[in-house]
């Protein structure tokens, strides 16, 4: 961020602390929610996924993510050489459509 606008963020902050704007906000005095895909999602997209979150909308991205976590369990589970191909062919599946949604939703972004 460039010095001046760092700046002129942090009187904006303080003068708003010291109007006592700050104070009652939702989540005062508790620790930070926990993030821990932080480091591998984008900020404006972070951002955007809670966002949503808190409106209680997923991204299509998302729903898929948690999709493919669970056709992974399902996967782990099976032993018969048949059923866990159909079961692979399903994983490959919905991690084919999570990449194009994802693509679709960078290259929107641009």
């Amino acid at each position: 961020m460039l010095a001046w606008m760092q700046r002129l963020v942090e009187r904006q902050i303080l003068k708003a602390w010291a109007e006592g704007k700050l104070q009652g906000l939702a989540g005062e005095g508790k620790p930070l929610p926990d993030h821990p895909e932080a480091p591998f999602v984008d900020t404006g997209d972070a951002v955007g996924f809670r966002m949503m979150a808190e409106a209680g909308v997923l991204p299509p991205e998302i729903v898929l993510k948690k999709q493919i976590a669970a056709q992974k369990l399902v996967l782990a589970r099976i032993a018969d050489p048949d059923q866990r191909k159909a079961e692979m062919a399903k994983l490959s599946d919905l991690m084919l459509r999570y990449e194009i949604a994802r693509e679709s939703r960078k290259r929107f972004m641009r």
